[in-house]
């Protein structure tokens, strides 16, 4: 019996216990299906800070080899079986990672204990254990250790000694990382491609196969119960749970209506400045007061299953504060004449910034690469996304020479993302970056990047051309991130983001606040950016573009921006929280990089 091993309701989310005291929440997130190189490099990055996280997950089909692992365990080639294999620096020898298999990564210091000697591993072990013998016997399971062999058994003094979880940790310096692999559901064919944990004479069981119907939603919960006790020993467990794709939406990546050539929907916003077309008129508000007139059925259906249910009527009038008085001066005319002339796309006008007009009086705007049509289509966003056109060669050069006839000080580059291309688009932002700097030396360069489809070897190529800033929006807290950019998942932008901050780049991500979220789950966000190395964070309110798109749940008050930027900085030390209802990603950027580094460099010397 095939079940998709997902959880599929949103859990309460507590209060961050963290914020305003000192006690340290283990900060459990169930991060959905990761492919297991990114929940390693994820857990590298982890490992090396000092907060705590338990990563529940499961993995696409995977073969794992521990230190003192024997290859011959691995009894077929694996890729002829659609699975990959990596070896790793846990204990153990060889185990199957994959669907309906949950999979737990505590990243922690271990608690009263200091690190790395032989019989402190063997008492987190224990924990590890412990954990998992008490969440079976809550579904009355009886489990128990095997003398000599790591992990949980099912009668392992009987007749017929069976594996229900494996566990293989490494600790170092009182920090922990892999963890353990509990078979709820997995299809046990798997294990028999391998001498399992190296053991030839025992079996592999799994939840369903000892008769316990329990979906891993269920088993999620009463593992966080018992990790509380014996890994968080007594600390709170701070919830943050991805919701599942239900069966009637699994592969439905639900390109937004105008993709399907259902035309962009009616405006919410008064006209904006736009680039060939005009914007419809505000609708009638009391012909439509329904917030949800316009959202496509299965956009509903992802925020239901989120938690989120209704917004604010569209007759409902923006508060004072996000009111923006229109400023076409002459800096704003230049660069519209420049990035017209050179044919270029921003993305101030694309996705109807409000600051546009501070901006580009400034002289600062952020361009777009790779045209204008993005392969994606997340619920906020106003960025056309029908079928994209091949990329311009040309663009680098032109996006250079426009940096350079502005005379700007900081340029930023956004892209759509291309998930067309091999490399996600990676080459043109690189070659970009690089145009700028070899055009205009010392100016400085942001990019805000796409996921590049979780693929390493793609940020290399950004990174390597050695931006100033590099900033992927995670835009959302765990639990709406299904409903609100369905394409992408908040372990990769994690990961993207620990990667880019492993290499020694400042990092840099946002959030999208007013879609349904909770002021905790922003601060439970802000907590795993600052966790992965984050040194800016921008937190601003969603504007609903038009009628198709995801409604706006409630407007943010400039005091509660205030507090995400205080406690971000204050508590959770980021280098800098840029949080206010008008605060877009690229809004200040040049002089808060500047602020940052600068800052960075004070406390090096």
């Amino acid at each position: 019996m095939a079940v998709s091993g997902e959880v599929d309701a949103p859990a309460p989310v507590p209060g961050d216990a963290s914020a305003g005291s000192s006690v340290r929440p283990l900060r459990s997130r169930w991060l959905g299906r990761v492919p297991y190189i990114e929940a390693w490099d994820l857990q590298q990055r982890l490992v090396g800070g000092d907060a705590d996280h338990l990563l529940l997950l499961e993995h696409p089909p995977t073969y794992t080899l521990g230190v003192r692992g024997e290859a011959a365990n691995m009894l077929v080639d694996p890729t002829s079986l659609g699975a990959e294999l990596h070896r790793v620096d846990r204990g153990g020898d060889i185990t199957f990672h994959g669907p309906g298999q949950l999979v737990g990564y505590p990243v922690m210091t271990v608690p009263g204990r200091r690190g790395g000697g032989l019989a402190d591993t063997r008492a987190y072990v224990c924990a590890v254990e412990q954990t998992i013998i008490d969440t079976l016997a809550a579904f009355g399971l009886a489990s128990a250790r095997l003398a000599g062999e790591p992990g949980v058994w099912i009668e392992p003094e009987g007749p017929r000694p069976r594996k229900i979880a494996a566990v293989g940790v490494r600790l170092r310096r009182a920090r922990s990382m892999h963890g353990f692999a509990l078979n709820v559901d997995v299809d046990l064919d798997w294990f028999s491609h391998i001498v399992p944990c190296g053991i030839t004479d025992k079996g592999v069981t799994s939840l369903r196969a000892e008769g316990v119907d329990a979906s891993m939603r269920e088993v999620v919960d009463e593992l966080n119960r018992h990790a509380a006790v014996h890994l968080a020993e007594g600390r709170p467990v701070e919830r943050a749970d991805v919701v599942s794709r239900s069966s009637a939406t699994v592969g439905d990546l639900d390109l937004s209506p105008f993709s399907r050539g259902e035309g962009p929907g009616d405006a919410i916003r008064p006209s904006r400045p736009t680039r060939g077309r005009e914007a419809a008129p505000d609708p009638d508000p009391t012909s439509s007061p329904d917030p949800a007139a316009g959202v496509p059925v299965r956009l509903k259906g992802r925020l239901a299953e989120a938690g989120v249910s209704g917004g604010l009527d569209l007759a409902t009038r923006k508060p004072e504060w996000m009111r923006v008085k229109l400023d076409t001066g002459p800096e704003y005319r230049r660069l519209k004449q420049v990035s017209r002339e050179l044919d270029l796309v921003t993305v101030c006008e694309e996705a109807g910034c409000p600051n546009i007009f501070d901006c580009w009086n400034e002289g600062t705007a952020t361009f777009m690469l790779l045209g204008e049509r993005c392969t994606r289509a997340c619920g906020f966003c106003l960025v056309d996304t029908r079928k994209p056109l091949v990329p311009d060669p040309a663009e680098p050069i032109r996006i250079a020479e426009a940096v350079e006839r502005l005379d700007l000080n900081f340029a930023v580059l956004t892209m759509v993302a291309r998930d067309d291309l091999a490399d996600g688009g990676a080459a043109i932002v690189a070659d970009t970056v690089g145009a700028i700097h070899d055009r205009s030396p010392g100016v400085g360069v942001e990019v805000l990047i796409s996921d590049l489809k979780g693929d390493r070897a793609s940020l290399d190529t950004v990174l390597a051309s050695a931006p100033e800033i590099v900033n992927h929006n995670i835009e959302t807290p765990a639990r709406l991130q299904r409903a609100v950019r369905p394409s992408a998942n908040y372990a990769r932008s994690l990961t993207v983001l620990a990667r880019s901050a492993a290499a020694g780049h400042t990092v840099k991500s946002g959030i999208v606040a007013g879609m349904g979220e909770t002021f905790d789950e922003v601060v439970a966000t802000m907590a795993d950016l600052a966790a992965v190395g984050t040194s800016i964070v921008t937190i601003g309110q969603y504007l609903r573009p038009t009628t198709h798109h995801l409604p706006i749940e409630r407007w943010w008050t400039p005091d509660e921006f205030a507090e995400w930027k205080r406690i971000g900085e204050d508590e959770l030390g980021i280098a800098h929280v840029e949080s206010s209802p008008l605060t877009r990603s690229s809004h200040h950027a040049g002089s808060v990089a500047t602020g940052v580094r600068d800052a960075s460099s004070d406390s090096v010397s």
